[in-house]
């Protein structure tokens, strides 16, 4: 499984919980960003095969990432994740292009659920 996925979270521990996750079921080629402006520079440079980004974080929010990254590569795969079960921001990220919302606290079964069900 050689699929590049980049994990977007201002908290260390949350992308270290998920990359955990991810590397136990096969997943290696993970790369990490702290926050949206990171978050469009890496998909920019590396272009992931998947997003999995948090919705709140400083200097760019995951909702104004994703609305760029779809602006540059309408193809982008993204799942969006965040503690905050507002439905305006979940539909808002449905509408612009997210592909799933997990929530947080979330186990690893469900990202990996997700991870398997965009990636095939």
């Amino acid at each position: 499984m050689d699929k590049k996925i980049l994990l977007v979270d201002d908290a260390a521990f949350m992308r270290m919980m998920i990359k955990d996750a991810l590397t136990k079921n096969g997943y290696t080629n993970i790369l990490e960003a702290a926050d949206g402006e990171a978050a469009c520079a890496t998909y920019a440079a590396e272009k992931p095969d998947l997003i999995i980004m948090d919705i709140t974080m400083p200097n760019k929010t995951g909702i104004e990432a994703l609305r760029d990254i779809k602006a540059s590569d309408p193809g982008a795969k993204i799942v969006m994740c965040s503690a905050m079960g507002q439905e305006s921001m979940v539909v808002e990220a449905i509408k612009l292009g997210a592909l799933d919302f997990i929530v947080k606290p979330f186990k690893a079964d469900r990202i990996l659920q997700t991870v398997q069900k965009v990636l095939g």
